[in-house]
């Protein structure tokens, strides 16, 4: 089936369009999991500043999405396969009277707005501990317009879009327009802000595992809608993406927590939680096109790699606070690479579609096809993450005084502690 726009949408009928809805629900609340896998991993003074980022996302990005942002996603194509024109207000899906509201229509809206949601909040863990609210919330705004509506035009609209039409790249659910783009932009960011007081291996643990265990678990379950609502119906297709959601994070948890044990000699509950967001991370762009055998082997990979990648931050030298570098954009290259490996079928489940994967065609194309579009997005949000964060930073200030972070950011920049211990 595979719907990527709202006329295409409008078309299905009420049974698809109630799934859309509530996959879509499932993936808003996403974004609070991200809120309290975050905040779980900082430290006790920065517990506040940090949810409040992923919070602050939900909060603008849904207003610029509703005004203007579904339009350079999905609308008309305004530069031909790379923008589309702004849709105020959602009015194309409002029927020409303006009150006749489109049902399918605005189901996909509705669900495409919670991935550049999430997606923005992803980024947030790159500058914990040290980021103003009022300068993250202007980079939000600004990066979502200029980088994520036009990836997603790219990368999701599948009757325009460059990388999806031009290139062939399969990216089902988003491993390049959300894992890779968030991961690029954490990383400028992470750059931007320099690094945290007495940044060190170790140099502060996760002050609350149980509240990153339990953001890891909302993420999981709201992960079964990001994933199998991409296919916009319930069929066969919706059905596989199910179970490699389910089957690749149970891989990649055992893959961590070997490399884990090998390392540190000790498998902890912070590695299983990221474990499982790096197998969610990986299978995010495949889960439509590969057999489950092959979804838990990249799995497996992905969870090993992402435990090796994170110690990437200190022998580089930058400072990635919660490792979005390592799981996600690491994770996601990977996942959208496996594709042009062990792919099985035709991209997008059109057979006419140019697609053969090394696996079951012989063919190193589809790879290349894979990687040009990965890369493509990296740069692009690297690059202009990177500029965005430096103007902040020279103009209004994006990182707060060091004698700030020492003394906490929840209470320099909201005012307001995460947990208030009274004595009687």
């Amino acid at each position: 089936m595979v719907l990527h726009t709202a006329a295409d949408y409008a078309s299905t009928g009420t049974v698809n369009a109630l799934w859309l809805l509530v996959a879509a629900a499932l993936v808003l609340l996403m974004t609070p999991g991200v809120a309290f896998f975050y905040g779980g991993m900082v430290r006790a003074k920065s517990v506040v500043s940090m949810m409040m980022m992923s919070f602050g996302a939900m909060a603008i990005v849904g207003v610029l999405w509703v005004v203007y942002g579904y339009g350079l996603a999905f609308g008309t194509p305004l530069i031909p396969h790379v923008l589309g024109a702004p849709d105020l207000f959602l009015s194309s899906l409002m029927g020409k009277d303006g009150m006749t509201p489109d049902l399918g229509g605005l189901a996909f809206a509705g669900f495409q707005a919670t991935f550049a949601i999430i997606t923005v909040a992803l980024i947030s863990g790159a500058i914990a501990d040290r980021a103003k609210f009022g300068s993250w919330m202007v980079f939000a705004g600004i990066w979502v317009t200029v980088v994520y509506f036009p990836v997603a035009y790219w990368v999701f609209n599948l009757k325009d879009g460059w990388i999806a039409t031009i290139l062939h790249v399969n990216d089902f659910a988003g491993g390049t327009a959300v894992h890779i783009n968030a991961g690029a932009a954490g990383l400028a960011l992470a750059l931007v802000l320099g690094k945290r007081v007495g940044f060190s291996k170790g140099m502060s643990k996760p002050h609350n595992v149980p509240l990153t265990l339990l953001g890891a678990a909302l993420l999981w379950f709201g992960w079964f809608g990001f994933n199998a609502g991409s296919e916009g119906g319930v069929d066969g297709v919706a059905a596989i993406a199910w179970v490699n959601t389910l089957a690749a994070p149970a891989a990649a948890t055992i893959g961590w927590l070997i490399v884990e044990k090998i390392k540190d000699g000790k498998p902890t509950s912070i590695g299983a939680a990221s474990g499982a967001v790096a197998g969610l991370v990986a299978i995010t762009p495949a889960c439509n096109i590969l057999t489950p055998g092959f979804g838990m082997l990249l799995g497996l990979v992905a969870g090993a790699v992402c435990a090796v990648a994170i110690d990437l931050k200190f022998k580089l030298g930058f400072d990635d606070s919660l490792d979005v570098v390592g799981i996600h954009l690491i994770g996601g290259i990977i996942g959208t690479l496996w594709i042009g490996i062990f792919g099985f079928t035709h991209i997008n489940g059109d057979p006419k579609a140019p697609f053969s994967s090394l696996w079951y065609g012989g063919s190193w194309s589809q790879l290349g096809e894979q990687a040009l579009g990965a890369f493509s997005v990296l740069i692009y949000s690297f690059v202009l993450a990177y500029a965005i964060g430096w103007v902040i930073q020279k103009t209004m200030g994006f990182r707060i005084k060091n004698e700030d972070e020492l003394a906490g950011v929840d209470t320099v920049v909201h005012g307001e502690e995460g947990y208030s211990l009274e004595t009687v």
